[in-house]
């Protein structure tokens, strides 16, 4: 299974930064091909300054070797071998119209003292954060997740739309990171649902990302914006900053297991600001997101 997923995401992260350039017209992935001294490595794609997109990552990493002392605590486990593999990416649009987007597709395998093994499951998700509320791009990226979820099974996606948005939750914000999607984690075998199911289900999400993504940034990459719309972008930013390094558990699962600091961060925008105490005028544009973040919606 390992390999296999492995295979997947190398294909995938092939598809996704190929489209992405496309659509970008002007800036190219750079690669850096890694390696973790613990053992296993990565392939790191980062795209920058381009026409469309800011600041982007499309990240592949398999690493191994002793499960590292927090994440023993983590899974209350004693010492064991571990493998883990996914993609993760994170793409930060120069406009302020067109959302940031987030995605993850994991696999985690431990194993006993004779290298069999004894536990593991699947997760990932994607979602959406945008700066300025489009209803109708809410109801594209949230049916895109549902499509994918219904070949499989129609209580996976309430079900996981419900996670994702007690999952980006900025509990020192009290508001959401932003509209959601999907996230689900521990997909372990069961008598319902085996690995090779499990495995579908997560390719299938995985597969679905472009159609979820790309058709918003082309709807909205050309349109004017002003410069205070980009200094809200930018203030926006900082709440996403907020979330990756005090709440998200694959940053703190990467500085735990001595992951690679470059591709840990990339997730984090070039420019941010943070105001003290700011608010959005009341009946603005600015202001209706807000409301939004404050209580999650169902789009469907």
């Amino acid at each position: 299974m390992k390999d296999k997923f492995y295979t997947y995401i190398q294909n995938l992260q092939d598809q996704i930064t190929s489209k992405l350039e496309e659509v970008d017209g002007v800036a190219k992935f750079r690669e850096d091909i890694w390696e973790r001294p613990e053992g296993g490595g990565g392939r790191t794609r980062v795209i920058e300054n381009g026409e469309v997109f800011e600041k982007g990552g499309v990240n592949i990493s398999a690493v191994h070797g002793k499960l590292p002392e927090a994440m023993q605590k983590m899974f209350n486990v004693g010492e064991a071998d571990f493998f883990a593999c996914g993609l993760s990416l994170v793409i930060h649009p120069k406009s302020p119209m067109v959302p940031t987007v987030h995605a993850n597709w994991r696999y985690f395998e431990m194993y006993d003292d004779n290298g069999n093994v004894i536990n593991s499951w699947f997760g990932g998700g994607q979602d959406l954060t945008p700066y300025y509320l489009f209803e109708e791009d809410g109801k594209h990226f949230h049916q895109s997740c549902k499509t994918a979820c219904d070949k499989h099974n129609p209580e996976f996606y309430p079900k996981y739309k419900k996670q994702c948005d007690a999952y980006f939750w900025n509990a020192h914000r009290n508001e959401s990171r932003g509209l959601g999607g999907l996230f689900f984690d521990y997909c372990k075998e069961t008598s319902e649902m085996k690995m090779e199911d499990w495995y579908n289900f997560v390719t299938e999400v995985g597969n679905s990302f472009l159609e979820a993504y790309v058709p918003i940034v082309e709807k909205r990459k050309n349109l004017e914006f002003t410069p205070e719309q980009r200094t809200w972008q930018e203030i926006r930013r900082g709440r996403y900053v907020e979330f990756n390094l005090v709440h998200d558990k694959g940053t703190l699962f990467g500085l735990k297991t001595n992951g690679r600091i470059e591709s840990i961060l990339m997730s984090l925008p070039p420019h941010v600001q943070w105001h003290y105490n700011h608010h959005p005028k009341a009946g603005s544009e600015e202001e209706k997101l807000i409301k939004i973040l404050e209580k999650p919606i169902d789009w469907i």
